[in-house]
């Protein structure tokens, strides 16, 4: 189970619609298995069917997490017409073990859909996606 709040998962829809009709992509860190904190990155393949982390912007954001004392949890990306499910391709490039792999689908633009997968033995696993409340 990956742990995210509603704000944390607004922006990364807001993200992913903002780059629309491309994929946006980014990292999520946090302790365990919750996120504290996204990060936005720049496809820099500016592509609606895949996306590349711009290494130098992913380099500044781990060193930015491990200062904070955080872990990287998760490589975010979006679908902006497809389901929210691991393609052939995301499956190809998962090459971090152990972290999660969230996807935005906007293929309904008013109900966009975010799912977690892990990966074991080369496949993808869902896993649950548990959204906490804003703190007042």
């Amino acid at each position: 189970m990956i742990v995210i709040s509603a704000k944390i998962l607004d922006d990364i829809v807001a993200h992913a619609r903002e780059e629309q009709p491309n994929e946006a992509c980014g990292l999520l860190a946090g302790v365990e298995s919750t996120v504290g904190q996204s990060y936005r990155l720049t496809n820099v393949d500016g592509s609606p069917e895949h996306f590349s982390l711009d290494i130098r912007e992913q380099f500044a954001a781990v060193k930015e997490m491990r200062a904070a004392g955080l872990e990287m949890l998760a490589v975010y990306h979006s679908h902006p017409a497809t389901p929210a499910r691991m393609s052939a391709e995301d499956l190809r490039l998962a090459f971090t073990p152990g972290i999660a792999y969230v996807i935005v689908s906007l293929a309904d633009p008013d109900q966009p859909v975010v799912k977690s997968f892990r990966i074991l033995d080369g496949s993808p696993i869902e896993e649950q996606v548990s959204i906490q409340e804003l703190e007042q």
